[in-house]
């Protein structure tokens, strides 16, 4: 197993669900974290709870010319970056394409596939300089399948797993590795940002089974990074037991049945 004591950890969309989960994941295992995301006060709290060396960053990884900086004032000790978690990311809305708020289409593309581009850009030409490191991608099994009035979130997702993909091709002759963790539901904030704060809306979607929890995913990512140097993890695909596809599950009626 690839040991992770003092190795630097980049994840985005750190403040919350699964990127806070990733955090206290590798914290645990001794590494150093540089954590970013868009509310700072959330990153201070969390850094706070670990016990780990970490620097924060607020960070909106839609702005290019923020992340170059973030990482540019990066001190030359924490600039070496081990593991990149890309995970920022997020769904507006959920209506037919052809009713769609364009403006919630921008904000879906510009983060989860312009953001994670970003992010690669700058961090992944360190790492083949040093012949090492390992880019692990949050996706979702809706990169995987298309369901109705959620056709520009897939195809964002569907972005990942192809950016992933071209990624390991363009990475041959290096020992970088390349991986995603593509979750089925998790509860999170992701139903909240995707309602624009309907609480009730959102709370509806995890009551009907068991979903996944935050900390399921950052199991997987951790198994991702942890395995030996020899061995490339390409994709893990995480449902609750009761999803059977995106739009195919069992309900039970109390989470927890």
């Amino acid at each position: 197993m690839t040991n992770l004591k003092d190795e630097t950890v980049l994840i985005t969309g750190a403040s919350s669900g699964i990127g806070a989960a990733c955090a206290r994941a590798f914290a645990a295992e001794g590494a150093r974290l540089i954590l970013a995301a868009r509310r700072r006060e959330r990153l201070d709290a969390l850094a706070a709870a670990l016990d780990a060396d970490t620097l924060t960053f607020p960070l909106d990884v839609r702005d290019r010319a923020a992340v170059d900086a973030v990482l540019d004032a990066l001190p030359e000790e924490w600039r070496d970056i081990d593991v990149l978690v890309n995970n920022a990311g997020l769904s507006r809305g959920l209506e037919t394409l052809h009713e769609g708020d364009p403006a919630d289409w921008e904000e879906m593309i510009d983060t989860n596939v312009k953001g994670l581009l970003w992010l690669t850009r700058a961090v992944v030409p360190g790492m083949v300089a040093r012949d090492r490191g390992h880019v692990i991608n949050i996706g979702s099994v809706s990169g995987r399948e298309v369901y109705p009035n959620g056709a520009v979130y897939c195809a964002t997702k569907f972005a990942v797993h192809a950016l992933t993909t071209g990624l390991r091709i363009d990475l041959k002759g290096t020992r970088v590795r390349t991986s995603t963790v593509d979750p089925g539901m998790v509860e999170s904030e992701f139903s909240l940002v995707r309602f624009h704060g309907d609480a009730e809306r959102a709370d509806a979607v995890y009551r009907n089974f068991p979903p996944l929890q935050p900390e399921d995913v950052a199991e997987a990512v951790l198994f991702c990074a942890t395995r030996p140097p020899h061995v490339n993890v390409g994709d893990i695909i995480l449902w609750p037991v009761d999803q059977k596809t995106v739009t195919i599950s069992h309900p039970r009626g109390v989470v927890g049945d």
